[in-house]
Formats: C-alpha cells, structure tokens, sequence
C-alpha cells in the first residue's frame, strides 16, 4: 500500500473521530489495507467508543503483535480485559506495560502522535484494581501502597480515593486513555499530501506568430493545413499585402519580390517606411508604399490553396509513403560451410566429388556444445567421456587405456596450468568422499580403473608443491570447516587433506588446495592406515 494512501485514509478517520463520528472513522480505518500498530491502536479506540469489546479487544492483540513494546497498549489491554472478566489475563498486562515502562515515571506518547502521557503509579493503580476484582484485598492493598511512592501527576485525590474504597471492599475502576485520544499522523506529512504546482503556468512573452495566447506545458496545437491567418481586432482586417510593382533589394535585411507577389505582414512599419514582411518561406524588409491590401477568397480546394505561395508555410499534410510490396522470393539454397582446406567454387569443377570419410568423428568438447539441449554425449567405443569439475566443468573423450599421466597432461593443456600443481580425485561409486586416483600413488593405472558405462567424473584441485614438508598422512573431510583465524585451514566437505603434523590432541596441522593450516581432528576422519 502506499504511503501517501495510507497518511490520507489516516487523516480522514482522525478527522471523523474529532467530529465523533465513530462510523466513518472505522470505515475509513478499514479501507487501509496495510495497517500499522498506531491505526489499529485507534480502531480499537473507534471500538470502545461504540461500546463493542469484543473488537476492541481483537483490535488490541493485533496492535501489541505489531509493536510487542508499546506499553500503552498493554495498559488499554488490561482494562478492557477487566471488563470482560478476563482477570489473570488483565493482570498479566498490567505486568508486562510496568516493564515496557523500562524503569520510567512516565512515557510521553505526543511524539508518535497520541496526546497522552502514561505514569507509572496508573498502571500498578490498574493492577490493584485486578486484585481487587479476584477478592485479594491484602495484595491490592499492597500495590496500591507501591503506587504511592510513584511520582506523577494527578494521582493525590485518585489513590486517596482508592484506599478508602479498598477498605470498604469496593471494587476499583480501571483507568483507561480517554475516548477520542488517538494516534495522529504528523503534521508535516500531511501538508506534503496536497499538490503544489512548483514551476506556475507559462505566460507568452514573445512569439513570432501575431496575437498568440498560447500558454503552457501541453504538446504543440493541432494547425489546419495552409497558411496561418492570426485573430485580427477591429477592422484590421488581413494582414496579407500585395506588391503593386517589382522591388530590388537595395540593402541588407531587404526582400526581392515580383510584381503582384503576395506577402504577409509581420510587424509595424518603421520611420523609414519599411515593414517586415514574409514572402515565400523567407523574411526580410519591403516598402509600404508598394504594398496594397490583397483579397483572399478562402477555398476548400487543394488545388486553390496551393497557388498561393507566400505567406508563413505551415507543416504539409502529406502522409507519409507506406512501405513497398515485397514480392516473395525463390528461397536461398542453404549455405555450405568449408574448411581452410577446401578451394572455393570457382576452382572446382562440375564432376568433383567429396571425398568419402576415411572413419567415424572423433568426440571433442566442442562436438558436444553443438548437440541438442538435453541429450546425453555419447562416446565411440573404445573411447570414455571424461567430465572434470574445476572452477569451471570441462569434458574431452579419450581411449580406454590412457593412463593417468597423460590424462592429467591434457586436463592441464584444457585448465591452463601446470600437470604439476594438479590434483585428480574421484568419488568411488555409492560414496561422497573424494579419494585421490590410484595413479596419483602408484604408476601404470589407466582411466578405464573408475570410468562406468564410457563415462568418468573426476575433480581437479590446484596444489601448490610443499617445500621441505613430509606428508604424514591423508585423512577425508567429514564437514565444512570455516577459518576462525589467519592460521586456520578452510576446506569442503569431501576434500582430501594433506597431514603434515600434530599439535596436540584436538588439533592437526595440513594442507589442501594449496593452502597450509591448523583445523580440528573432529572434522576429519581416516579412511585406513596406509
């Protein structure tokens, strides 16, 4: 809901509660759609008002659940609990508003826009009056004793009063906010709601066309086709002139125009008798004494409105051309794509035919983006599919018997990194943990060890080499560890990690993906003892 809709609707039910009418200010409460705790904290004041508890009360839970701190409505809580003879309930409010109190005499609620002051001694009188109503005139006796110390206004003839009536065994009423005190939007907020117009309305000072009023931010008006004729006053009549003989401009600023040319007036004529003038799209300076007046018959023809070919030329009519009808084409024979290897048309001749294919396509990487979204690459026999999981997922088809060497060497050639600093590893079929190939150990392995089905997933860490450390031993990640300092070691689920000491009995020291650390035992565990 927006803000603005919500400070008018606001508004307008504050405005119907000053004027008691409490029907319209919950109508106007209930079109807000988003309501916040401070508007349904007047709903609920709107509800008492009306003499309807029950809502009023649905009202309040509503409001402590969006403000769980807002004291006021604990204290209105408890009263109207009290009415409904809700009374561990009205007690347990009166609790829980002493302790959003937070140690305060008095809480002044005019900053949020309620015109009350809530003091301490009215809720512990509040929580009185509850014992009072369970017949525990000893305890109300007591917290009344403790409102006494409270400072705050107001409460010297309330307590007197109270006292007298605890030891008559008369049942105290609850003090509640006043009806009609409601929460109020801010002034500030309001005055923004209404429309300022910040720029004025343009007023014309200066135009070429003759007798313009046109004032304002719209788009530019609609103009008839032919030639502007501005409001004339009196018996002005036209501005449209004749020239009665040939003139020869003599000067500069100066008009060369045929005899019985016609022209339009644009100005006044100056002490040397020369007026502006207008005459075939272009401006400049005639004598009056050639110039007579020049009678124009308004036509409804076209043709008759385009002989005349002075005066100021307005935007032409003309539409512009539609675009041609395209005739179908014959369709294009499909474009050959060819190899650097093959010569272009004009060197082959008319009887050459392809050669046949000497065996079927070798599987690539790059074979494999051009197949169908979806589709499984399938690789040729004797050959498996290899996908490696780096930073980012690389494939290439490679025979069966590759051993571990060379497939690391072309895993390096794809990432663009030394063979060295690399590490492949595999999850054994039904296991999550990443084991390190048997060829990273012991020389003579091939790929066909942990392909399945002509396909193998295998994961390629960088490591750094270790300089003058012995490996003591590998152990498997069994969690994500997160560094808590700069001399901890980070890894994933999974990783395999180098061991190269003991601190003591909880922690160790090791290596993974290049990086050298201390990490809890507890993380790791160690598959067997070799």
């Amino acid at each position: 809901m927006l803000y603005n809709v919500l400070l008018r609707l606001w508004n307008e039910s504050v405005q119907a509660v000053d004027s008691k009418d409490w029907e319209g200010a919950l109508a106007k409460l209930e079109q807000i759609s988003e309501p916040t705790s401070r508007t349904l904290f007047n709903a609920a004041m709107v509800h008492l008002a009306l003499g309807q508890l029950g809502l009023a009360l649905r009202s309040l839970d509503f409001t402590i659940a969006k403000d769980e701190r807002l004291a006021v409505a604990f204290f209105q809580r408890a009263a109207v609990m009290m009415q409904v003879d809700r009374l561990e309930e009205a007690l347990s409010d009166c609790i829980w508003a002493q302790k959003h109190m937070r140690e305060n005499v008095v809480i002044d609620y005019r900053q949020l826009g309620l015109r009350y002051k809530l003091y301490s001694w009215q809720v512990l009188y509040n929580a009185s009056a509850v014992y009072c109503r369970m017949g525990q005139w000893e305890q109300a006796m007591s917290t009344l004793l403790s409102a006494t110390q409270e400072r705050g206004q107001g409460r010297g003839g309330s307590i007197e009063a109270a006292f007298t009536s605890i030891e008559r065994k008369e049942v105290l009423e609850p003090l509640m906010v006043p009806e009609g005190s409601v929460f109020r939007p801010r002034k500030q907020e309001i005055d923004q709601l209404q429309q300022r117009d910040f720029l004025g309305k343009a007023k014309v000072i200066s135009s070429m066309i003759p007798n313009d009023d046109f004032g304002g931010f719209e788009p530019l008006r609609q103009q008839k086709p032919g030639f502007y004729e501005p409001k004339t006053d009196g018996p002005q009549g036209s501005r449209y002139m004749r020239a009665r003989t040939p003139y020869l401009a003599r000067g500069p600023g100066q008009l060369t125009v045929p005899g019985g040319a016609m022209v339009f007036l644009f100005g006044e004529e100056d002490r040397d008798g020369m007026i502006n003038v207008f005459h075939d799209g272009q401006s400049g300076l005639l004598p009056v004494s050639i110039l007579e007046p020049a009678d124009i018959k308004k036509s409804k023809s076209k043709k008759d409105k385009q002989h005349l070919l002075s005066g100021i030329p307005l935007p032409p009519e003309l539409e512009p051309p539609s675009r041609p009808q395209t005739r179908p084409l014959s369709r294009a024979p499909p474009r050959v794509s060819r190899s650097s290897d093959t010569p272009p048309p004009s060197y082959m001749t008319a009887t050459h035919t392809p050669p046949a294919a000497s065996g079927p396509p070798r599987y690539t990487a790059n074979a494999a983006s051009s197949q169908q979204a979806g589709s499984p690459p399938e690789a040729e026999v004797g050959s498996v599919v290899v996908k490696v999981h780096y930073t980012y997922n690389i494939a290439l088809s490679v025979p069966l018997d590759t051993p571990y060497e060379d497939l690391k060497e072309r895993i390096a050639e794809k990432v663009g990194q030394s063979a060295a600093q690399l590490r492949l590893r595999h999850k054994k079929h039904g296991s999550r943990v990443l084991t390190p190939l048997p060829g990273e150990v012991e020389p003579g392995h091939t790929v066909q060890e942990v392909s399945e089905a002509g396909r193998a997933t295998l994961w390629c860490q960088m490591e750094d080499p270790l300089a003058n450390r012995t490996i003591l031993y590998q152990m498997v990640a069994l969690y994500d560890y997160a560094a808590q300092g700069p001399e901890d070691l980070e890894f994933s689920e999974g990783d395999t990690i180098d061991i190269l000491g003991e601190v003591n009995e909880e922690w160790l020291e090791g290596h993974c993906a290049g990086s050298i650390g201390i990490f809890p035992c507890c993380f790791v565990y160690r598959e067997n003892s070799s």
